[in-house]
């Protein structure tokens, strides 16, 4: 199993919940996150006064799955994500050595599967 985990500018949200849901996967967990990149932040003028944003707003998405549709799954992260331009995000992926479903006791695939 292998968790990935996605930051991506929160508009894409929507189309990534629908990108993974196309592929069968819908159970995950987000996240309000701040950060910044090669982005850099920005500059505002609030009351006249000039000053500078350093953390942009993002989302973080976090999903286990199963080794066999890890590429499909970033296939559909990065195409719907995308817009070709700076702060579109990144995409990690981490082994995940056990999962346990709490309810049913159940481990491994069938603890992340959707039953």
């Amino acid at each position: 199993m292998k968790k990935v985990e996605a930051i991506i500018k929160p508009f894409k949200l929507e189309e990534v919940k629908e990108a993974l849901a196309e592929i069968g996967v819908q159970g995950m967990t987000v996240t309000e996150v701040k950060g910044f990149g090669r982005q850099k932040g920005h500059t505002e003028i609030y009351r006249g006064s000039e000053y500078t944003v350093d953390f942009l707003p993002k989302v973080k998405i976090e999903v286990v799955i199963d080794d066999e549709n890890v590429q499909t799954s970033l296939d559909a992260i990065t195409k719907a994500a995308n817009t070709g331009k700076i702060g579109d995000g990144k995409v990690f992926i981490s082994s995940v050595e056990e999962a346990i479903r709490i309810r049913t006791g159940e481990t491994g695939a069938e603890a992340v599967s959707v039953n």
